[in-house]
């Protein structure tokens, strides 16, 4: 499916939820991986303001992108947002959102 880049160059972004490890399966506790570099993926709860509206998205980046102070509150940087529609159907019910992705998310403006 094809991804869309998000421009951030004029919001105010903060960290919202500190990052967690993103799971595959609740049951099992298995994390997932990037199926291209094998890194750990993580989770971040974005709180993103711009032209006077915010959203708060979450956000999965590789661990490697995640610089290890980033607590709620921080004021950052994101590079290579990108936002993809997906769908699934899972017992018969299909259900359908937006994904959010990022290379990295540094501490700073």
């Amino acid at each position: 499916m094809p991804s869309f880049k998000i421009d951030t160059s004029t919001a105010v972004v903060f960290v919202a939820t500190a990052p967690t490890p993103k799971l595959v399966s609740k049951q099992t506790g298995e994390i997932a991986v990037d199926r291209e570099t094998g890194a750990k993926l993580m989770t971040v709860g974005l709180l993103i303001s711009d032209e006077g509206e915010g959203n708060l998205y979450q956000v999965t980046v590789p661990e490697t992108g995640i610089q290890a102070d980033l607590a709620p509150g921080t004021p950052v940087s994101v590079i290579g947002l990108r936002a993809r529609d997906w769908e699934n159907t899972f017992n018969g019910q299909t259900r359908h959102g937006i994904s959010f992705r990022a290379v990295a998310i540094t501490a700073g403006v």
